[in-house]
């Protein structure tokens, strides 16, 4: 979930970023838990990472102490969550129920327990792109609890000033930025490192491509992947890309001091925008580059799982059907009631009075029609060490695009065989 106020990018890291993979576990220690405990015959325990919001806490072990089947105990987990997580699925004490993504290959260790039984009666009422990032050749690991995604947002007022329709094709966003680039103001900001960490896969998906294939090949080894990520790096060696601002994407503190007049940064931030500016702001899609291509929106979404190899599974599926499926009224407050984040349930998104109207509708409706997973469950931190690698070599260095991306291509590909053989 985001932040109350400004979010830091340590929260958003599985929006674009792969996890660990158990296979690039390191050891770490596991304290941190700040719940009643847990271990105990009869106790199930659960595991979230440090929310930053005020409440969130709270709320969850309330939400658990609802529970009238089995005793829970909350861990409140603190610091690098992903390390800790994953050296305690490796050691003595694993938690029963945890937030995680879907990783394959903590699928082919046999540690998520498939949860397609308990998500079958409601799975249509997910939204696509937050289940397609829990699933896993054919099957559900993790139930979705709060869709997360980014938007590039811009003044209304400055663009109609300039004559401007908001830019609907990659071609149209550069004209844009440097129509609006004007004295100390950029005409967009999409980072610091000018989108190399950020943007992930969306400029893939404007090209009509992916970070991987059905068939387990590389997606992004194009022409059309060199041309989008070569169209950046123009952007980048341009006049009208903010660089170097006081913060990074995921604030919007650039956008609120007129820094610039476009911004790529999250759905979380709006509430602060709309505060600064009322209605004089819109949001947009990624757009799109080529007739194969398409706008998007990338999606993350944490889901909660369950230990498969633990001696209370059965009890943690129970437990977990319970909140993330029966229980509408606290998945609603889990994603609204302290933060800003769209519940990955569409019914229940559709009756949420904030997201009923202005740019919060638009990101609704944009990760519904137009929502791609950030990552896929394949996607190891070896291919995105080498994806982020070539961005940042083509985007900040002018390196050859299509030597960059082949050598990328050549590290997912390894990945790639090492998972599906």
């Amino acid at each position: 979930m985001a932040r109350r106020g400004v979010p830091p990018w340590s929260r958003r890291r599985f929006l674009q970023a792969s996890g660990i993979g158990a296979a690039a576990l390191v050891a770490a220690a596991c304290g941190g838990n700040t719940g009643r405990g847990g271990g105990a015959a009869g106790t199930l325990t659960q595991w979230y990472h440090q929310y930053g919001e005020d409440g969130v806490e709270e709320a969850v072990k309330r939400y658990a102490a609802a529970y009238d089947k089995a005793e829970v105990s909350v861990q409140w987990t603190p610091g690098n969550y992903d390390t800790k997580l994953l050296s305690a699925l490796q050691g003595s004490a694993p938690p029963d129920v945890f937030e995680y993504q879907t990783k394959a290959d903590l699928v082919r260790a046999g540690q998520l327990e498939p949860l397609d039984d308990i998500i079958k009666d409601v799975k249509d009422d997910f939204s696509a792109a937050s289940l397609a990032s829990h699933t896993f050749e054919g099957s559900v690991y993790g139930i979705p609890q709060a869709v997360d995604t980014q938007v590039l947002v811009y003044r209304k007022s400055l663009l109609d000033d300039a004559g401007l329709e908001p830019p609907k094709t990659f071609e149209a966003l550069v004209d844009a930025a440097e129509a609006l680039t004007k004295g100390d103001r950029k005409g967009l900001f999409l980072g610091n490192n000018g989108g190399a960490d950020v943007l992930g896969p969306v400029p893939l998906f404007s090209a009509g491509l992916g970070y991987v294939t059905d068939d387990h090949k590389v997606g992004f080894d194009d022409p059309a992947a060199a041309k989008a990520f070569g169209g950046l790096h123009t952007l980048f060696e341009s006049d009208a890309l903010l660089l170097g601002a006081p913060t990074d994407w995921s604030d919007p503190s650039a956008l609120l001091q007129e820094l610039t007049a476009m911004q790529w940064t999250g759905l979380w931030a709006l509430p602060q925008i709309e505060a600064e500016f009322g209605d004089d702001f819109g949001v947009l899609p990624w757009p799109k580059l080529t007739d194969d291509g398409a706008a998007s929106v990338p999606v993350g979404a944490f889901g909660a799982m369950v230990y498969a190899k633990g001696e209370q599974a059965d009890a943690a599926r129970d437990f977990v059907k319970w909140l993330w499926i029966d229980k509408t009224d606290y998945q609603e407050d889990f994603n609204l009631g302290y933060g800003f984040h769209i519940p990955p349930r569409t019914t229940i998104a559709a009756k949420a009075d904030k997201l009923s109207s202005g740019p919060a509708a638009d990101v609704v409706g944009f990760v519904e029609e137009l929502g791609r997973p950030s990552t896929p469950p394949e996607w190891t931190p070896a291919m995105d060490s080498a994806y982020k690698d070539a961005l940042s070599n083509i985007i900040k260095s002018g390196k050859k695009p299509e030597t960059e991306l082949k050598t990328a291509a050549e590290t997912v590909q390894r990945e790639l065989d090492k998972l599906f053989g």
